[in-house]
């Protein structure tokens, strides 16, 4: 992705170089596929180091169409225009590559695509990784409509047919629905979750897999067949589920620990990447499990050359042995069109922690919301929980961005980290009764995960004798019990507590119902089962919610 100069200065120095258990690896499910896409994005030219020429970035690619040629496997390979125009590209992709190999688009804006398009262009480069330059958000929706035009025309001139697919690290729904509405494509990519990040905010996504956009907003999953994109975007570089996201906690910018093979300490380990795979295609899920590995060539082959030779031979072991599927951009999206007429919910989990310190995590993702379970050692919290509505409109969905920057959200209700700092972690907490009668902070043992169908399950084991804690997720809404033996009851209740001072979007807090407000969008969290009761104070505490009949169900459709 496009990094700080400091990132790339140390690139530049490279170029001389239904139960618990369930192991989906075993055999691979249908209801729980394992898919890898292998995507490499290629520019023509990077401005900002003058040691990663044009020949460099040119013969990156060509390292690794023969990497992915020697183990037989078809990549995707997406073009800039500026790339798509040049012959090097067009002959190599061509003549070079596997049969079935995909060449698609990559939606970053250059000074020939502008021009072709008949614009100004305003970059300070022939590629600008500004976003009010380099990305579709910084043009009106009619000249992105001219961008589209020019690129597919020429796309086709030179390859003999339309793209299908087309990624970037951000489409806004304008010009997606554009391409999909005159050109059909069938697939999108888009960057991870990220804060800050090149001075792209992406935050509080459908997690991990693919999901139909809204018209309205791409990042946002819709609800609805009549309120979506009928292209399936899937989420891409592979985020470590346990640390990427409390990377840079309650700042402005977060670090990078992915499957992106220019990373030391992740892509790059083989201790990382084989447990990261192991997380991905072997422990719990459910629904699709998705992939991506690759890496654009602004990184240079002698930077990313260690870990995809570590990540390429493991993935194809592990498509030959049947534990995954490696497709092309375009035939995850037909195969995801072909089981899922809107947003599937799906879930991925790593029960063990590759630093040993005894963490592990479950994201869960449907069309409603994502929630990320976390626990720390015998502890355990919601360390995220984002609500989805295809209503809610993106800053650019009518007009051009005009800053450097870009900023996508969806619907907070819990976040673990914006609103935590270094000292105080941000969370939705379980609390329960002593002997005593006093109210302390449940710890428990190894938590079990399970599915049936489109509903997940998950059982915490309590260190109180004989008690469970139980949560199950469907689609629009968590329901949470606690199980003890011989039916005892028990008090408990969960508490959202935060950074003091911390900026929140909660309105109104009500027995029934919390309302909210995202931008000038309102929003509300519904409690079916139990109450919700304010509890604000000075040490950060905001609400809790107590069960009703041993049981809490929230409701995230709105």
């Amino acid at each position: 992705m496009v990094k700080s100069l400091k990132r790339l200065c140390i690139l530049a120095l490279s170029l001389s170089a239904c139960t618990a258990g369930i192991r989906a690896g075993e055999q691979e499910s249908t209801s729980a596929p394992r898919i890898v896409n292998v995507i490499n994005f290629i520019r023509q030219t990077e401005p900002r180091i003058d040691a990663i020429t044009d020949e460099v970035l040119y013969r990156t690619v060509v390292e690794q169409v023969k990497l992915l040629n020697r183990y037989g496997i078809k990549g995707t390979y997406l073009l800039q225009y500026d790339a798509l125009i040049s012959p090097s590209y067009q002959e190599l992709l061509k003549k070079e590559t596997l049969p079935g190999t995909e060449i698609g688009g990559w939606w970053e804006i250059t000074q020939p695509h502008v021009e072709a398009a008949g614009l100004k262009w305003r970059g300070r480069y022939p590629w600008d990784w500004h976003a009010d330059v380099g990305f579709a958000t910084g043009y009106t929706p009619e000249e992105r409509e001219k961008l589209v035009d020019v690129y597919m025309a020429k796309f086709k001139e030179i390859f003999g047919k339309y793209p299908s697919a087309i990624g970037s690290w951000f489409i806004d729904a304008h010009t997606l629905a554009y391409m999909y509405d005159k050109y059909h494509i069938e697939a999108s990519c888009n960057c991870r979750d990220q804060i800050g990040t090149d001075g792209y905010t992406l935050w509080g996504g459908y997690w991990q897999g693919g999901y139909y956009p809204s018209r309205k907003n791409a990042y946002m999953p819709a609800q609805t067949r009549k309120g979506q994109i009928p292209v399936p975007v899937f989420r891409m570089l592979g985020s470590d589920p346990i640390y990427q996201y409390d990377l840079g906690i309650g700042g402005n910018y977060q670090g990078v620990v992915t499957l992106e093979p220019v990373y030391g300490s992740a892509g790059g380990s083989e201790t990382w990447v084989k447990w990261f795979f192991d997380s991905m295609f072997k422990d719990p899920g459910m629904g699709l499990s998705y992939v991506q590995a690759g890496q654009e060539n602004s990184f240079t082959w002698g930077a990313m050359k260690k870990g995809l030779e570590i990540q390429i031979p493991l993935l194809a072991r592990l498509r030959d042995d049947n534990t995954i599927r490696i497709q092309t951009l375009s035939e995850t999206g037909r195969w995801y069109k072909d089981n899922y007429s809107t947003t599937a919910p799906s879930a991925i989990s790593a029960l063990t922690d590759y630093k040993n310190t005894g963490k592990k995590t479950v994201w869960y993702n449907s069309k409603y919301y994502r929630a990320n379970l976390f626990w720390e050692g015998n502890t355990f919290r919601f360390r995220d929980i984002h609500l989805f509505d295809e209503r809610f409109a993106s800053d650019y969905i009518d007009k051009p961005g005009t800053t450097s920057t870009c900023l996508y959200t969806t619907l907070p209700f819990v976040d673990g980290n914006i609103w935590s700092s270094d000292k105080k972690l941000a969370g939705l907490r379980l609390f329960c009764a002593r002997q005593d009668g006093t109210m302390i902070e449940a710890t428990g043992r190894e938590p079990e995960i399970a599915h049936k169908e489109k509903r997940l399950y998950v059982r915490w084991p309590l260190e109180i004798p004989g008690a469970t804690f139980v949560m199950t997720f469907d689609e629009d809404k968590v329901r949470m019990q606690i199980e003890s033996a011989g039916n005892t009851r028990m008090e408990w209740y969960m508490e959202l507590s935060v950074v003091p001072g911390t900026a929140l979007p909660f309105t109104r807090i009500d027995d029934k119902r919390i309302d909210a407000r995202e931008k000038t969008f309102d929003y509300k969290i519904t409690c079916k089962k139990g109450t919700f009761a304010d509890c604000k104070d000075s040490s950060g505490r905001i609400f809790r919610i107590k069960p009703e009949n041993k049981e809490i169900s929230i409701s995230f459709k709105n």
